[in-house]
């Protein structure tokens, strides 16, 4: 008898529901986060699973890595994508793993990408590089408003690039001088922190065909490049162009009723 198990994954429990070919559940418990008492409660039914929903929330890693390595089949659920329930009108961490459970069980799971595990942590630290540029990318923008504000001056981006806390000074009086300052002394610290970063990553990159591609395309560098390589996995899973530009955000999602836009792509709006 086949055996399809859902995984209602929390921060410091999981709700697990274990259903048979007629949706009828045969094990359903919650459980704390621990790996090895999550294991011991699922091994009877091991050899008659066909996989394992585990939701794709921030802190998947751990779970579907131990399931995988003690010999479970694994599947990650999409969970941006699962279509909801219709016609229920209420529902709790129950239902919610059925519902997993469910998907699989039809074969109308939308699944997430599972990339390898040596491969996350350099994904992840250029995540974090990201973040970090997005950051200085505020701070430069926020000195250089500051500066037109009390002077007048439009500062090119060159010219704060080439600022110090002494150079701020003269540009500025009174107490703003200070938060002038600390911004400056922020960006640089970003900068610095982004420059190990990348010196930590060329360490563990290794050379591929993807990578080499999308470093000959003008404007994609070593860092930018990596961060896709890595974003994309496999490109083999995409089943065509459009899918994965739809998977970059480069494809405008609308609904229209009466000429009128209902939903659009939030990542498209400003365009």
């Amino acid at each position: 008898m086949a055996l399809y198990c859902g995984i209602d994954l929390h921060a410091n429990n999981s709700v697990i529901a274990v259903l048979d070919e007629r949706d009828k559940a045969i094990y359903e418990r919650r459980l704390p986060n621990e790996l090895s008492l999550i294991v011991r409660e699922l091994s009877p039914y091991r050899k008659e699973l066909m996989a394992c929903v585990v939701e794709s929330t921030y802190n998947w890693y751990w779970l579907v890595d131990g399931l995988m390595e003690a010999g479970f089949p694994v599947r990650l659920a999409h969970t941006a994508a699962v279509p909801q329930y219709e016609g229920i009108k209420y529902t709790n961490d129950q239902s919610d793993a059925r519902h997993l459970a469910h998907l699989l069980r039809l074969g109308i799971l939308p699944q997430g990408h599972i990339l390898p595990r040596e491969q996350r942590a350099v994904r992840d630290l250029l995540r974090r590089r990201l973040l970090l540029v997005r950051q200085k990318t505020l701070h430069h923008l926020s000195l250089q408003s500051l500066i037109a504000r009390y002077t007048g001056q439009r500062l090119s981006a060159n010219e704060i690039k080439q600022l110090d806390t002494e150079a701020i000074a003269a540009h500025l009086q009174g107490p703003i001088v200070l938060g002038g300052q600390v911004s400056c002394q922020a960006r640089h610290w970003l900068e610095e922190a982004i420059a190990l970063i990348e010196q930590e990553v060329e360490k563990h990159l290794k050379p591929n065909l993807a990578y080499h591609l999308l470093t000959t395309v003008p404007g994609i560098g070593r860092a930018l490049g990596s961060t896709i390589a890595l974003e994309t996995g496999d490109i083999g899973r995409f089943p065509s162009p459009g899918h994965y530009a739809s998977y970059a955000r480069c494809v405008k999602t609308e609904k229209l009723s009466n000429h009128k836009p209902k939903h659009m792509n939030r990542s498209l709006r400003a365009y």
